[in-house]
């Protein structure tokens, strides 16, 4: 009788200690891994400033190395927010300036990892069907988001798709169960990509379905990021996967040493299910996530739920970052086999049924206009499902974020956790603003980084002098990552409106435009606003002492 016990009935025996004795033991690791890298840097620095005091020519070399990489950075093709902090450091303090940004600064890891993207780019983009129908047709409904989608395809590789039903969820705990509903009736395979897995009860509530499903015989794998697990989970976590049927692999493993790649790390949420069904949004893998525990007070988070055509392009996110990681691992020979066929004819799936009827009722408070045009168009709208990858001069997060701010004619609403801009998105917020557009960020009231939260409210004084409204979520963390636009078009994803996200992360989202999910996520935007306090007037005119913190805060921030 004991050797049938479940999984389920196992984890409840576990002893609360042991999760205790996971969770240090990755602080631990997380901790000497810092050491470690700070007393390398330490040693670098000691030689350096050893070497330079040895001889004056060594020192004057220094100096005349130190201008040609200022004038190398100043001609970068990348925003001035990301290069006069490098700039100012290396002129104050050459040494520690040059070392600094070339340990750090030189983002997007090693040509020998770009190499590696490109080349298993090479083989899986092809394998997107081409949707330039689609996209002419969307372009000939609305030509500014036409444009959008045609950036998206051209220098993302994500194609549009017509022929998706996707569901919004305002409630992490609701995705989540919706999303074990679905993985429950998975027959071929489930592909799972997180930041962060916890081995408490969330994440065991799904493994429990997963064994089932190996079981079962179908194929699981699961993909999770070490720094972003690396206090939820020990590092025997993947064998025991493996010990139940399911195949997993770590993102980028932290090791006590120099690494160019460290600072690249995989933000991504994503869940396949046979190539027909994907989850995508904020929420990672963990209990706090879910309120099943409050760290930070109430954690706001979202999700959208895609079935149809558009899930093969995160099916190929998935395979792009499973197959690219190690070139030590064996690759994917068939990966065409996970990829479903596109549908035809009249617009639904075959397994559209598991999906609740589109309804498209503008919410109350929406505008006239663009609720009637929801309501006109027949179909699921558009869905584009896309991702941003550091290993490319591409930043497709942020140049979708700026282009729904340049789009909008009414409003244009954000939510993010941290706050951290390029002067080209205050740019276009203030713009936007100035146009007559109603725009509003909305940022937690309770922080989980204090450090960071205290840079996010650095950037309010710029974005409101211009006429952005601020919101702070009062019951506790928001952790979303959205906007929405003239009831419209929306994108939920795992872009952060700050520098990790739009610059160093692998990132993936969605934009959907003209269904049921953009008035539902207005929807909830209207909601959440409701438990927020607008601080807009208490930094309209912060004083002297304030704008000066501020401003050293700011200067600093990309390079965090």
């Amino acid at each position: 009788m004991k050797e049938h016990m479940s999984i389920k009935e196992k984890n409840s025996n576990r002893k609360p200690l042991e999760h205790r004795a996971k969770t240090k033991n990755g602080v631990k690791r997380l901790s000497f891994t810092g050491v470690s890298i700070l007393m390398e840097l330490m040693v670098i620095l000691l030689i350096n400033f050893r070497v330079n005091e040895y001889a004056e020519w060594i020192a004057i070399s220094t100096r005349l190395f130190a201008a040609l990489l200022v004038l190398f950075i100043y001609n970068q093709n990348k925003t001035a927010s990301l290069k006069m902090p490098w700039i100012i450091l290396i002129m104050m303090t050459p040494i520690l300036g040059v070392t600094l940004f070339i340990l750090i600064g030189l983002n997007g890891g090693t040509h020998k990892m770009r190499r590696r993207y490109a080349d298993i780019d090479r083989e899986l983009f092809p394998l997107l069907p081409d949707q330039t129908e689609v996209l002419e047709q969307l372009s000939a409904a609305d030509r500014r988001m036409g444009n959008i989608a045609h950036y998206i395809h051209t220098r993302a590789g994500y194609p549009a798709y017509e022929r998706t039903q996707i569901r919004y969820f305002g409630d992490a705990a609701e995705a989540l169960e919706a999303q074990k509903e679905d993985l429950r009736r998975a027959k071929r395979f489930i592909f799972m990509e997180y930041h962060a897995i916890e081995e408490k009860q969330s994440w065991l509530s799904i493994q429990e379905i997963l064994a089932e499903r190996v079981a079962a015989g179908v194929e699981v794998r699961v993909f999770y990021d070490d720094i972003g697990s690396i206090g939820f989970i020990s590092t025997d976590f993947v064998k025991r996967l493996e010990a139940l049927g399911i195949r997993g692999k770590v993102f980028n493993p932290v090791a006590p040493g120099l690494n160019l790649f460290l600072n690249n790390r995989d933000h991504r949420k994503i869940t396949v299910v046979d190539g027909e069904i994907g989850y995508t949004g904020g929420y990672n893998l963990a209990d706090e996530y879910f309120n099943i525990t409050h760290p930070y007070g109430h954690w706001k988070d979202t999700g959208v739920r895609l079935e149809g055509d558009a899930v093969n392009s995160l099916t190929i996110t998935f395979l792009e970052m499973w197959n690219a990681v190690s070139d030590r691992d064996v690759d994917d020979l068939d990966m065409e086999r996970y990829l479903q066929p596109q549908s035809a004819g009249n617009g639904e799936t075959e397994t559209a049924e598991a999906m609740p009827p589109v309804r498209r009722t503008a919410p109350e408070g929406a505008g006239d206009e663009a609720g009637d045009k929801a309501g006109d168009k027949a179909g699921d709208g558009y869905v584009i499902p896309y991702a941003d990858s550091p290993m490319d001069d591409e930043h497709v997060g942020e140049d979708v974020y700026i282009s729904l701010a340049e789009y909008a004619q009414s409003y244009v609403w954000y939510i993010t956790p941290y706050l951290i801009l390029t002067d080209e998105m205050i740019h276009a917020l203030g713009l936007a603003a100035k146009r007559g557009v109603d725009v509003r960020v909305i940022t937690p009231g309770i922080p989980d980084k204090k450090l960071i939260y205290s840079i996010t409210r650095s950037y309010y004084h710029s974005l409101v002098r211009q006429g952005v409204r601020i919101y702070e979520y009062t019951p506790g963390f928001c952790h979303c990552k959205m906007c929405v636009t003239d009831d419209i078009a929306a994108t939920c994803g795992t872009i952060n409106l700050d520098y990790r996200s739009l610059y160093h992360h692998f990132e993936n989202g969605c934009l959907y435009y003209d269904n049921q999910a953009v008035l539902d996520t207005r929807k909830d935007f209207e909601e959440t606003m409701k438990l927020c306090r607008e601080v807009t007037e208490d930094y309209r005119n912060p004083g002297s002492g304030m704008r000066l913190i501020q401003l050293i805060l700011r200067l600093f921030a990309p390079l965090l």
